[in-house]
């Protein structure tokens, strides 16, 4: 004998079901790991931001090994007996419009001579990357970078919860010359 008295089944396209609640991102316990941080220029294709606190960048002394195109951060005992050996370098904390968070190394203006063009409109790209999103490109005739600004308006940056230092340790965790026998000098002094 049939149940005339049963429930009907529940409608398994009950939009009251399906749509997603206002709150769905609450439960996510999930955080995303700053785990790389590249050392290197914009991406000519990029509209990137830098982060405008002093506290998000600094001048180091830098080793570049062009072939491999690394760059070496020289631990500070060692800048005596390295000079000539680096370039003085201010790095400055970006991101990109992805989210991808970068050191941008722009060399230090000369403390007497002609500075360079390249490096005079690469720091002057990177401070007015500190106001609004802006792209950098290479314009060899010219012998400088060239800017273009964003004419529409672009979300903000989102900067990562890592301080300034976290983000020097994660960019140059095998990358840093804080000995005189460290293969780097090795090989610059003709041991390796």
């Amino acid at each position: 004998m049939a149940d005339t008295d049963a429930a009907p089944l529940p409608d398994p396209f009950d939009l009251a079901n399906l749509r997603l609640p206002q709150s769905f991102a609450e439960g996510n316990a999930v955080k995303k790991l700053l785990r790389t941080v590249p050392v290197r220029k914009p991406n000519p294709q990029d509209f990137v931001r830098v982060h405008s606190s002093p506290a998000y960048r600094g001048d180091f002394p830098i080793i570049e090994l062009k072939d491999e195109r690394e760059d070496y951060l020289v631990a500070g005992p060692l800048v005596a007996e390295l000079v000539g050996e680096f370039k003085a370098k201010t790095l400055f904390t970006a991101v990109n419009r992805q989210g991808v968070v970068f050191l941008w190394p722009v060399p230090l203006p000369p403390a007497v001579g002609r500075q360079n063009e390249w490096h005079r409109s690469a720091r002057e790209a990177a401070e007015l990357s500190m106001e609004a999103w802006t792209r950098t490109k290479a314009n060899i005739p010219l012998g400088a970078y060239e800017m273009w600004k964003a004419e529409s308006v672009m979300h903000d940056p989102v900067w990562p919860d890592a301080s300034f230092q976290e983000l020097i340790r994660i960019a140059f965790r095998e990358r840093l010359i804080s000995s005189a026998d460290h293969p780097v000098i090795r090989r610059l002094r003709g041991l390796a």
